[in-house]
């Protein structure tokens, strides 16, 4: 009896070995392949490092799917694994390709760029894939461990080769030496207790990555997924095939709304247009921290060519303009859409006012400095942008565009230079800079920067805070110069500029030792003042004023009003002089019918002026 409960034991815990032992091979090449994945793809940069949970978790995934095969009939498992070498491997080779040739692993963009590669870029490709590099690059780890799979195989297929002969089909001679009875018994119990605690122990690490993944596919709309990767404890994509996964995903999604987007093309409606203001021109900054623009009170000159025009008024400077959220996709939807916050449905289900404007007769050109399809264009840029790369729609809203990035954005008027010849009598030109994105210190050429830290007297800032700060600082001073080339362009014209950039950014405001956006946090008066708050602005040429006295006065009256930029496009529409029902007068800041009321709700979730407002009532209590 006892024997009996002692065999139970052994068989219980020897299942949870059974799953290793049964695919061995799988599971030893499957773990050697995904921690060269994860090691030949760590950025070459100071302070990059793998994702140090990765060897518990890779354990504990081909743990789950060795479980899988142990349970699937012998001939079927071995079918399923060979599948599987083919997919692992494969993709494993592209992803860390592409990893040494472009800088990036496997994105939602580099998928979109393969589903328009065309068989002679293709052909080249292939071409550079199979060139002697790949051996002596990253990607040889894995041919090597390949190789060294495929020898094994066959060595073993060739050792376990059923023999012919009547003798080896009447007397199976057993494979390698044997244990004896209460030695396997051991070896059972003991592989069982290490692969159960082994088991529990990494899931318990990596539970909260898995949970993090499960949320990331869980979004219906590309911008709540882009918003999950913002927070800290985001999903950590560690191998290829999750990053592949989550390529096809994010496409999958977008293209629901780009469907929706084409669907509506032939209902965009224009009754007419009296082309009002020959030439639009819109300015998209990025990045932009209101309080540190001397146009609007800072105590150093990052702005003097707009001051300078704002004194001449020549440049109409708003002082009461935020932006619907902290993130780039999230208000270019906004922005582009003539959707706006609190309207029913989505912001796909309206029309995009660069499709209005060339509906309407307006030659629309689009000069970006970041929403161009690139190789390893990251998740934010590959939400906010992917609407504006789309092939039929950006046929539908642009007649000219640029075709590549800048380092700098004065490669943006290089651009206009070359392209203006397209330009027509009526024109609605897009520039959409890189700012203040990111990395302040390449955001302006050293060659023309004016301050380093020691220039601030922040002493509860550190040195290190001192000189990003006057990064920042450096890259408001260049934006004042790019912004002012591009109205010089314009000067001699009938012509309207209007600048808005996307978002602000905290800078160590109030010496509190933050930078860039908190897109987690619950939003207070501190976040909604630095990175909601926005500089917005309207110059008019000489010849435009003397021309539109009515809108010079529009203008002017409406400096201080509320306004949000989720409804820029209706005033667009309006200053062109385009007729159409998408059209809201409410919606329009030098309408006298606009709605200085309408609440501005920010991040879809609070009203901007009550947090501001509550913040004044405290201060004043």
């Amino acid at each position: 009896m006892r024997k009996r409960k002692d065999n139970i034991v052994v068989s219980i815990l020897g299942l949870f070995f059974e799953p290793i032992r049964k695919n061995s091979a799988f599971f030893i090449f499957m773990f050697l392949l995904g921690i060269i994945c994860t090691y030949a793809t760590v950025p070459n940069q100071p302070g990059a490092h793998a994702y140090s949970l990765a060897w518990p978790e890779l354990f504990i995934d081909l743990y789950l799917i060795c479980v899988v095969l142990a349970i699937l009939p012998k001939t079927v498992r071995k079918w399923v694994k060979r599948l599987f070498y083919v997919i692992a491997y494969g993709v494993a080779l592209a992803d860390v390709f592409c990893f040494t040739e472009f800088g990036s692993t496997l994105t939602p963009t580099m998928l979109l760029l393969v589903g328009e590669t065309n068989s002679r870029e293709a052909t080249e490709f292939l071409s550079t894939f199979f060139s002697p590099n790949i051996i002596t690059g990253a990607t040889g780890w894995i041919l090597l461990l390949l190789l060294v799979h495929i020898a094994w195989s066959i060595f073993w297929y060739l050792k376990t080769k059923p023999k012919h002969s009547y003798r080896y089909r009447e007397y199976k001679r057993p494979m390698g030496p044997q244990l004896a009875p209460g030695a396997e018994a051991v070896v059972k119990i003991v592989m069982g207790i290490a692969s159960l605690a082994l088991v529990c122990y990494c899931g318990y690490l990596t539970w909260p990555n898995k949970q993090a993944m499960a949320r990331l596919i869980s979004y219906d709309r590309i911008g709540d997924v882009e918003h999950e990767l913002t927070k800290p404890d985001k999903a950590v994509l560690y191998q290829p095939l999750y990053r592949l996964a989550f390529s096809i995903y994010a496409n999958r999604l977008t293209s629901t709304q780009v469907g929706t987007i084409i669907e509506r093309e032939d209902h965009v409606d224009v009754d007419s247009c009296s082309f009002k203001s020959p030439n639009i021109v819109l300015i998209i900054g990025e990045s932009y921290n209101k309080s540190h623009a001397q146009l609007y009170g800072y105590d150093k000159p990052t702005t003097p060519r707009q001051l300078a025009r704002a004194k001449n008024s020549e440049i109409y400077p708003f002082t009461n303009t935020i932006s619907p959220w902290n993130l780039t996709s999230f208000v270019f939807k906004h922005l582009f859409s003539l959707y706006c916050v609190g309207d029913s449905g989505e912001w796909s289900d309206y029309p995009l006012f660069p499709e209005v404007f060339r509906k309407a007769g307006y030659h629309v050109t689009f000069l970006t400095n970041q929403f161009l399809p690139q190789a390893k264009e990251a998740v934010y840029d590959f939400s906010g942008g992917f609407f504006l790369n789309n092939p039929e729609l950006s046929k539908a809203m642009f007649d000219t565009r640029n075709t590549k990035l800048s380092y700098f954005d004065e490669g943006l008027l290089g651009d206009y230079d070359r392209l203006k010849a397209e330009n027509t009598n009526h024109n609605l030109i897009i520039f959409h800079l890189k700012g203040q994105h990111v990395d302040y210190r390449t955001r302006c050429p050293k060659s023309k920067m004016r301050w380093t830290g020691n220039d601030y007297d922040r002493p509860k800032l550190n040195p290190k805070e001192r000189q990003r700060l006057a990064y920042y600082d450096n890259s408001l001073l260049y934006n004042d110069s790019i912004v002012d080339q591009i109205i010089r362009r314009f000067e001699q014209q009938e012509a309207i500029v209007l600048y808005a950039p996307d978002h602000g950014e905290q800078v160590y405001d109030n010496d509190v030792h933050f930078i860039c956006r908190n897109h987690s946090a619950a939003i207070n008066a501190h976040m909604a003042r630095y990175e909601y708050e926005i500089p917005f602005w309207i110059y008019m040429s000489p010849s435009y004023k003397e021309a539109h006295p009515d809108v010079v006065w529009q203008v002017e009256q409406a400096l201080h009003k509320p306004f949000m930029i989720d409804a820029l496009a209706h005033t667009l529409v309006y200053l062109a002089g385009i007729h159409t029902k998408s059209y809201r007068q409410d919606l329009n800041v030098l309408s006298i019918k606009y709605n200085a009321t309408r609440k501005r709700i920010i991040k879809n979730e609070a009203d901007y002026d009550d947090i501001i407002n509550g913040n004044n009532e405290k201060m004043r209590k």
